[in-house]
């Protein structure tokens, strides 16, 4: 089985990229992010056509916005608001197999890393010790689960350019750092892809639009992540991030994500 993740920035706007990655890459699940339309106009023909006949569809009028499509069937489990916010960030599933799937789509934060200077950063920080107090006491119940997304967060200092220079920025900041590390390990979850491609690699999924050659620069993060738990990530046979798709036509800042399981 093979799931992906990725922030589509516009799901109908770039719906001639989602069905090219669709037929190309054929994953069994695709989780969006900042899919940017209410259910209503959400463009559930296109993936019909293409046979992704499940869908969990949790999106709002050009924000946010998340959604599960399949090819296999699941069952619903639940979309929560965060920070006391109705924002469209998370969406859950259940497979087949029995394995929960999180869809979460964490706030960017602004550009000051300053909770009180900056309140889109205080709604960062709080949405995260929200998911952490909310996974740590589910780490041990014996469900196996998967947690993707676009968490607005790079880790590692392989996970961005320049690690010195991007410590105050927001994406890379060691608040956010350690409360990212606190969800993932207060939760029982694996970094399913840094189990397949080595820390010590130099891995990103994201590169700004700013940037005249993107490709020349490779001024890019590792915002998009996917998590499984210990039974889950022992299963994971590949791991891949579809980097030669952010130089597709009119493409999303984001590229996907994959794992593989065995």
């Amino acid at each position: 089985m093979k799931i992906a993740t990725w922030n589509i920035n516009s799901v109908r706007l770039r719906i001639a990229n989602v069905e090219r990655y669709l037929t190309e890459a054929q994953p069994d699940v695709l989780c969006l992010q900042e899919t940017k339309t209410v259910d209503d106009t959400f463009p559930h023909a296109a993936f019909e056509a293409l046979g992704y006949t499940h869908r969990l569809i949790h999106g709002m009028k050009g924000y946010n916005g998340v959604a599960i499509v399949a090819r296999v069937p699941f069952e619903v489990l639940e979309t929560r608001d965060w920070y006391g916010l109705s924002d469209r960030r998370h969406a859950a599933v259940k497979l087949e197999n029995g394995v929960e799937l999180h869809n979460f789509y964490v706030p960017a934060g602004g550009d000051i890393a300053d909770p009180v200077e900056n309140a889109k950063f205080a709604h960062k920080l709080g949405f995260l010790d929200e998911a952490i107090a909310h996974f740590s006491p589910r780490a041990h119940d014996g469900i196996e689960k998967i947690l993707v997304g676009d968490l607005n967060i790079a880790p590692l200092e392989t996970d961005v350019w320049s690690h010195k220079q991007l410590l105050d920025v927001v994406s890379h900041t060691p608040i956010e750092v350690e409360k990212l590390d606190a969800w993932r390990d207060r939760g029982g979850f694996v970094d399913a892809v840094r189990k397949i491609i080595p820390p010590a690699q130099t891995l990103y999924s994201w590169w700004s639009y700013r940037a005249k050659d993107w490709d020349a620069a490779d001024r890019g993060r590792r915002l998009d992540h996917v998590w499984a738990t210990p039974g889950v990530a022992a299963a994971v046979t590949d791991a891949e991030i579809a980097r030669a798709m952010r130089g597709w036509v009119q493409p999303s800042d984001h590229v996907p994500v994959t794992i593989t399981l065995g």
